[in-house]
């Protein structure tokens, strides 16, 4: 008879391994039609078919019962189909031996019991509860206990003693395991010990099952109690069985009540040494927070307090509060140190940062950052006041030729020394280039090495308090969980603080200019300020040299603060104190100038070159331009700065002191001109000028007649008239000088003034012996107009009238050639004038009177013609006025003759007069 059903087929298990009493489902086809088809089921050769529960044809669930084999198949026979196959096998799994107080969710078979008192070979102890076999691999006693106890004296293989040796465990009972059973030995005490971590959560979850398969049976029971009416009945089943269980626990209780209170203590003792091992960060802590700090592991100790306070912060433990609260105590005593610390001075921008941000990781209180920038504010002032204390004391202690030395291999000052030397080494003959003056560049005034030394350490202060700054506002200077916790909070305080920080900036920056004022301009300190900022009591002011050293050294500085991208609202003080600088810097130098212009007329050695010129005016020109060069620097307008200029009263003092140069060379001039060798006025000029070598190149020279030294001078003042003023007032105009033009008209009105005084001077010297020997050498011998003989050539006065005039033609043309017709001029037109007023003098001429009147005066202007001029023409043509004219042709041959006589006869004394006409014409 063939079956009209497929015959059944497994397919699916599930779980696929598992302990005897198991709950497994199975799934696959054809697995009956009902639970009356279904006839047959085995797992692992296991009759599962008391326990089956057919759900569908799909899908069967039963418990895995006690089978001999390991592994084995799944086979369901039912009527329809009859004997089926499996794809799938299921492993079984040999159950963990339960102790006497092991927790268990399901019945435990009495048969499988395992009594650890059976044990005695081993000394172990009764109820113990350990597992007899840890590992769980297979025990083999081969090893002789005696040879172990030799082995490991004072040691045990009971892994709950407190000498337990696991070596001896190892050899005495798994001498022959291999190693892959010992990995898999450390697989189950992993297990172990996970199972045992989880505790009651484990045992709940492994159970879970069994529990609601009991709760699910007590439902069914309590429902069919209701049922039957039987559940309140006196004497029922149920009443009986309440009976019966709470009698199980009340024995249960008694039998194992000691054996509890000793389980009990014992959990309750290991449970402690549990906390002291899981908790031991805590308790250690706090001495671990002591030696990191000796150490200066602030790392460490913030890591470990932030673990602390995450774990710990909020417990109500008392004992983890206790801790905790030592803890807090040794972290306060940190910050009070990381605090001293951070304020301390001086110290580097980079602890500082390192500091603040241990703080901020600290949660300290207040704001330690702004504290530091506050102390650094301080310490800042302080070194600024100390080091000008610092050199006025050197300077009331110390003689000024012991001054400090410049440092020339630090900072930018060899720039700037290196600049000034280049500027004084201008080659000019003048006190500039002195033994005196040279040493200048190497040493230093106290007051221009306190300004370098102040400025330096500003420079070394400055940045990093503004970068402090600029890192509180940005927030770097705090950790990442302290920036993003606090960023809300911080940006209230940068802004409040940010004009605060303004007001330290500007503190410093007016500490910095009142210091340096008060060394180099004490005038402009208010007397309220004097004992806080000068006190330098120095007489003598620096030089112009110096002045533009320190001038270099300010803008450097500014630069430098400039880079820093300090508003230029906080450094307006710096440009103010340069302006003031600048202006007192020209000021000095065109004094000491002037007193340099003073001192040039010691220097005059009366050597004529070929233009009638001596060196002053060419060392006058050059100590202006040296000076002007000096000053380059100084004029010239850095990024920022204002002119020197740009006030009206600057511009009227430098004016004022530039006329002032012109006006006392113009002086000097004058004082070589005027006054003898010997009694040459030195006091108007300066003290050193009064010193024995005063003039000496002078007194070699005796030669000298002070008509001489007049003709000197004036050649001068007429190359200084064409030339040297008008180069002066170029460079003036080149170096953005004011009121060049005034400067200019002033000094030209001066030494017009004085050319003309000393020219007049000259004329009179020479011109006045001329015309005051033509009256005597014309009626010498008792001459007569009236009476007379006939003329027979000029008479001896005129002749000597003319070598007069050749003397002062060849000294003034020794001198200088150009100064020739102006004074030949001068001289003829006096001449000519007297010999006007003399023949207007006469009352009347005889004929011969007449005749030798005419050839004089004729021979006179005919000699002199080239220097007529309208002034002596017209003298000249009154003269002949006043004569009666020529009446016959006789006469006029005569005085033809006579004049060509003369002529002929003064040829070699007249060639001067030719020389010049012929230059004269060729010009």
């Amino acid at each position: 008879m063939s079956r009209s059903r497929q015959p059944p087929l497994v397919t699916g298990i599930s779980p696929n391994e598992g302990i005897p009493w198991t709950k497994v489902t199975i799934r696959g086809e054809n697995l009956g039609t009902g639970p009356t088809d279904l006839i047959g089921l085995t797992i692992c050769g296991h009759n599962c078919l008391l326990t089956a529960e057919w759900m569908s044809a799909s899908k069967i669930v039963c418990r895995v019962g006690q089978a001999k084999n390991d592994k084995g198949d799944i086979i369901v026979t039912t009527k329809s189909g009859g004997r089926g196959t499996s794809t799938v096998s299921f492993k079984l799994l040999k159950p963990e031996k339960i102790g006497l107080l092991d927790q268990s969710a399901v019945w435990v078979d009495e048969m499988n019991y395992y009594d650890m008192r059976t044990d005695r070979n081993k000394g172990i102890p009764p109820l113990s509860l350990r597992p007899a076999n840890p590992l769980g691999i297979e025990i083999e006693n081969k090893f002789p206990q005696k040879d172990l106890e030799m082995l490991f004296p004072g040691m045990s293989a009971d892994f709950t003693s407190e000498n337990f040796s696991a070596a001896w465990y190892l050899i005495e009972n798994h001498s022959s395991t291999s190693f892959e059973q010992l990995k898999m030995a450390v697989t189950n005490l992993k297990r172990q010990a996970n199972k045992k971590s989880e505790g009651s959560l484990a045992y709940v979850k492994g159970g879970l099952s069994t529990f609601f398969e009991a709760q699910d049976a007590l439902s069914a029971i309590h429902q069919k109690l209701e049922a039957d009416g039987t559940e309140k009945v006196e004497g029922s089943m149920t009443q009986k069985l309440e009976n019966v269980l709470n009698r199980a626990s009340n024995t249960a209780d008694t039998l194992f009540q000691e054996v509890l209170g000793r389980k009990d203590k014992a959990d309750s003792t290991r449970n402690a040494l549990n906390v002291l091992q899981r908790f031991k960060f805590l308790f250690n802590l706090p001495l671990n927070i002591e030696r990191n700090i000796q150490k200066g592991d602030y790392d460490v100790v913030i890591n470990d307090y932030e673990k602390a306070k995450s774990l710990f912060g909020k417990t109500e433990v008392q004992v983890f509060k206790k801790y905790y609260a030592e803890v807090e105590t040794r972290i306060e005593a940190l910050r009070e140190l990381l605090l001293a610390k951070l304020l301390e001075t001086p110290s580097t921008l980079h602890d500082q940062k390192r500091y603040i941000r241990y703080l901020s990781d600290l949660h300290a209180p207040g704001d330690p950052a702004w504290q530091c920038i506050g102390a650094q504010h301080r310490w800042i002032l302080q070194l600024m006041h100390s080091c000008k204390e610092g050199y006025v004391q050197d300077l009331k202690g110390t003689p000024g030729l012991h001054s400090p030395v410049l440092d020339l291999d630090t900072d930018a000052r060899p720039v700037v020394l290196g600049h000034l030397s280049q500027t004084a080494s201008l080659k000019r003959g003048s006190s500039f280039q002195s033994g005196r003056d040279d040493t200048w560049r190497y040493k230093t005034p106290h007051r221009v090495a306190f300004v370098e030394k102040l400025t330096k350490l500003v420079l070394s202060q400055l940045p990093n308090f503004w970068k402090l700054w600029i890192s509180y506002v940005n927030g770097s200077l705090f950790s990442e969980t302290a920036e993003k916790s606090g960023q809300i909070e911080r940006s209230k305080n940068v802004r409040q603080r940010q004009n605060d920080f303004k007001k330290m900036i500007q503190e410093v920056m007016q500490c910095l200019v009142k210091l340096i004022r008060g060394a180099l301009l004490p005038l402009s300190i208010p007397e309220c300020g004097v004992r806080q900022y000068g006190g330098w009591e120095v007489k003598s002011e620096l030089s112009g040299q110096w002045l533009a050293h320190v001038i270099q050294t300010i803008r450097l500085t500014y630069e430098s603060l400039t880079a820093l991208e300090i508003p230029n609202d906080m450094l307006q003080t710096i440009q103010d104190l340069i302006l003031d600088l600048r202006v007192r810097c020209v000021m000095v130098t065109l004094q000491h100038t002037a007193e340099e212009i003073k001192r040039l007329a010691e220097k005059e050695d009366w050597i004529v070159d070929n233009e009638g010129l001596t060196s002053l005016p060419c060392q006058f020109e050059q100590c202006i331009v040296h000076s002007l060069q000096l000053l380059k620097g100084v004029l010239e307008c850095k990024p920022g700065e204002a002119s020197v200029f740009q006030q009206p009263r600057t511009q009227e003092d430098v004016c004022q002191l530039s006329i002032n140069i012109l006006q006392i060379f113009i002086y000097c001039l004058e004082q070589l001109s005027t006054k003898p060798d010997a009694d040459l006025d030195t006091t108007h000029l300066s003290v050193d000028v009064s010193s024995p070598d005063l003039f000496g190149s002078i007194h070699e020279d005796f030669s000298l007649t002070s008509e001489q030294r007049l003709l000197i001078v004036l050649s001068n003042c007429c190359y200084l008239e064409r030339h040297t003023f008008l180069n002066i007032a170029e460079h003036f105009e080149k170096h953005n000088f004011q009121g060049i033009e005034k400067i200019t008209q002033v000094s030209m009105a001066s030494l017009k003034e004085l050319d003309q005084r000393l020219f007049e001077n000259y004329i009179e010297l020479k011109a006045d012996p001329i015309v005051g020997s033509l009256e005597p050498g014309i009626y010498a011998g008792y001459f007569d107009w009236k009476d007379c003989l006939p003329p027979t050539g000029v008479r001896n006065y005129l002749k000597e009238a003319l070598v007069n005039i050749i003397a002062v033609h060849a000294e003034v043309f020794t001198i200088s050639k150009e100064l020739v017709p102006r004074v030949l001029s001068r001289v003829v037109e006096a001449v000519s004038e007297e010999l006007s007023r003399l023949m207007q003098c006469v009352s009347s001429f005889s004929k011969n009177g007449a005749l030798q009147a005419r050839l004089e005066i004729c021979a006179l202007r005919d000699t002199v013609a080239v220097h007529l001029t309208p002034e002596s023409k017209s003298s000249f043509k009154q003269a002949l006025e006043a004569l009666p004219q020529l009446s016959s042709g006789a006469d006029k041959k005569l005085l033809e003759e006579l004049l060509n006589k003369f002529k002929s006869s003064m040829h070699l004394q007249l060639a001067c007069f030719q020389a010049a006409a012929s230059t004269m014409m060729k010009t």
